[in-house]
Parts: structure tokens; sequence; C-alpha cells
């Protein structure tokens, strides 16, 4: 089954829970069960450890970017927090894959519908031993982390020469413990409370650098999904869920605004026709503009060719830009929906939030993606 089609299943599971995930701040672990059922630990993973990126049938859309946008797609319509999990569950997964095989034999050894989650905050410090690491920190909003398995987490780690080498450690779940600190307005069902090690040991097989995760650098043979820079996803997984909300939100003010309109007396008061259809129309404008952006990310990602710096800066430019036209239109659409889409009890205010919420992540500002792409732009001008 094609992972957008069982991802209509597990949409109507997280429609069932998602007032419950706002209350205790988590998702229930029913949904957690209906993600693994329909392939989003599993998307990423190599073929060779029982996932599905990198395999040999040429209709498999396994390791696909393109075949994300759908899959979350449907998810945040209901439930944008778990939208945020499977999309981060997917990516994490893709970078177990940059393990040694010894490393990826141990975290898949069960089978590929593994959660892992973490964080590439480099919050932890890390020192040698004779065959390994010993590794300290906390990293704050790790989504999902109280139904984890495994964790990638970055660690510094001091050389002799006093500079400072970035590493990737996989923790299984005994190794680290959670403080539940997640107070966030929005996203609130992604329970991305804070996780901690304390001189947890790490042996070699369980790191790698985290330059190559940069660079796109997998061992081989890798599919063409562990070959791609992370900036030039990065934003992917993060945008893909507030599009969904996106989404969910236009067709819950939808439904507010017929009503409306179907009850309103000619000459009464309040907004003309006109104001609801403009407002309409410019808002799905824009979130259609911003799946057309994130289309075009996933397809360049999917192309299978040497991805370039400047197609990467062009994808932070674009996840970013996307972020901003989403919350745009989400905006506008709250704003517009009266007192009826703003209780507390109705999904539009909870999609609100969440888009808010999910457009404040780092790699989505826009400053920071423009001054990049700007910088590609003006050196191949010059």
């Amino acid at each position: 089954m094609r992972l957008a089609q069982a991802a209509q299943g597990a949409a109507r599971v997280a429609s069932t829970y998602a007032e419950r995930a706002e209350v205790h701040r988590s998702l229930a672990p029913e949904v957690v069960t209906a993600l693994l059922n329909a392939g989003f630990a599993r998307h990423f993973v190599p073929a060779a450890s029982g996932g599905r990126a990198g395999q040999e049938d040429p209709g498999a859309e396994g390791g696909s970017f393109a075949a994300l946008l759908p899959a979350v797609g449907a998810l945040g319509a209901v439930c944008p927090s778990t939208a945020w999990c499977a999309s981060i569950m997917a990516g994490l997964a893709r970078m177990a894959a940059f393990l040694p095989e010894e490393g990826r034999k141990r975290v898949w050894q069960d089978g590929p519908d593994v959660v892992v989650v973490g964080s590439v905050i480099p919050s932890g410090r890390a020192r040698s031993t004779e065959d390994g690491w010993l590794l300290s920190g906390k990293w704050p909003y790790v989504s999902a982390v109280a139904h984890s398995d495994w964790a990638l987490v970055l660690g510094l780690v001091e050389q002799p020469d006093g500079s400072t080498e970035r590493r990737i450690f996989a923790l299984p779940r005994a190794a680290y413990r959670m403080e539940q600190t997640w107070s966030d307005i929005g996203m609130r069902g992604t329970g991305s409370d804070t996780l901690v090690a304390e001189d947890v040991f790490v042996p070699a097989s369980d790191t790698f650098l985290a330059e190559d995760l940069m660079a796109g650098r997998a061992p081989t043979p890798a599919a063409q999904c562990h070959t791609v820079p992370l900036a030039m996803v990065n934003g992917l997984f993060f945008t893909l869920p507030m599009w969904g909300a996106a989404r969910g939100a236009l067709t819950e003010w939808s439904a507010l605004t017929a009503k409306r309109l179907g009850a309103a007396r000619p000459g009464g008061p309040g907004p003309g026709r006109s104001f609801y259809e403009e407002t309409l129309a410019r808002s799905s404008g824009e979130i259609d503009a911003a799946e057309l952006l994130l289309s075009r990310v996933a397809a360049v990602a999917d192309s299978g060719a040497d991805v370039t710096p400047s197609e990467v800066a062009r994808s932070q430019r674009d996840c970013a830009l996307a972020a901003d036209l989403l919350v745009g239109a989400v905006e506008r659409l709250f704003r517009s929906a009266g007192t009826a889409g703003h209780s507390e009890h109705a999904p539009l205010q909870r999609m609100w939030r969440d888009v808010h919420s999910a457009a404040g992540h780092v790699v989505l500002q826009f400053g920071p993606a423009a001054a990049a792409y700007a910088q590609q732009v003006l050196r191949s001008a010059s």
C-alpha cells in the first residue's frame, strides 16, 4: 500500500485523538501505532534493513520525498501535531541510515518500524575512550521522545589540537531519560520534551560524523534519499505539517463561512459576500503556491542528479517562503472566521496556533535563507 493511501487510515485515528493530544501534550499510543502501520518509520530505512529506501522495484516509492507530501498533508489537515511527529519519524530514520553497518543492524534488529527521534542541536559533550565515547548532554525540543525506541543526538568532541569535532550519536531508549519541558502554545501534541543523557557509553559503531549527514555522504551502497545534503530537505520535514494544517484550516473555515452566508440576511451586519470570496481565493491560492514550492524541493531531491549549492540554497528559500505563505493564509482565515472559529473547541484555532508554532522553527526563518540564496545568485552573477 502506498504511503499516501495508508496515511488516510492513520489520519482517521489521529482525528479521533487530536483533542487528547492537546490535553496530554503527547500523541496517544494508538496514534503512534497507526503511524508505524502506515509506514512512516520505514519510509527512508534502507532496503537491506527491511525498509523501503533503495528497493529494486521501479514502481516503489520508498525513500521518495515527493511521497511525503500527500501523506503528511493528510495528517496535518486533521492533527498537525501528528503530522509533525510522522514527518520527524521519517526524517530521523533517514539520518540513522548514515550509521556504520553494525550500528544500522542494531537500530533495526527487530525490524524497520522503529521510532527514531533526535536533535542536531550541539547540546552534548563527548570524550573518547578506548573503544567508543562517553556522552552527556541535554537536548530540548525532541518531538515524540516519549514514544521513542532510539535517539540521534549531536555531541561535540574536543580534539587534541583544540578543535571540535561534531558527531551524531545513536542511543537506545534505555540510555536516556526524558524531562517534561514542552509548554508551547501550539503543536502541543508533539511532546517535544527534553532528552537527557549522562555519561552514556556509545560504541564506535553507533556514531558518525555530522559533516557526513550535512553533505549527504551515507555509507555505500546508498539509496538516492541518503545522498542528499541535509540542508536540501531539512525544511521540508517541518513545512509539510504546516501545509497540511493550512489545508485543514481552509476546510474548517469554508464550512463555517458557508453556514454563515447561508444564514445571512440581505443588508444585515457584517462583511458582504465579496469579502469572504476574496479571503477564500487569496488564502487557497497561497496554500497552493506553497505546495508548488515544496513539490519542487522534493522533485529536485528525488531527481538522482548531484545537487548543486545553488539548488540547496533555493530549497532553503522555498521552504522558508512556503512557511511565510502558509502563516499568512491561515492568519487571514482565522481573523475573518469570527468568534465561531476562535472557540477553544474549534479546530480552526488549533490549526492557527500550530502553524504559528511550527513557523518558529529555526530552519524556517526567511532572513538566513534569503541571505544564503542571495549569496549563491550574486556569486554566480559576478
